[in-house]
């Protein structure tokens, strides 16, 4: 199983937000949003607890597990 992140980048597009602002809002390192947009990556809960309390939405509105190896 692998996660992937595409309803995340969805929600950012439907919000007209930038990847680079929604870094700063949730306090984490644009880097791990550019990882984040390989499907299977891997990001700790406390980075999903702080992208969701910056959008102010739950973790099954930003990532869904997907059939597949981990990666």
């Amino acid at each position: 199983m692998a996660a992937s992140y595409k309803k995340l980048f969805k929600l950012l597009i439907d919000r007209e937000m930038k990847s680079k602002e929604l870094a700063a809002k949730a306090g984490i390192s644009p880097a791990t949003l550019a990882k984040m947009k390989k499907d299977g990556a891997t990001v700790s809960s406390d980075v999903l607890v702080k992208i969701c309390t910056a959008l102010d939405c739950t973790v099954d509105e930003i990532m869904e597990i997907v059939p597949g190896e981990a990666k």
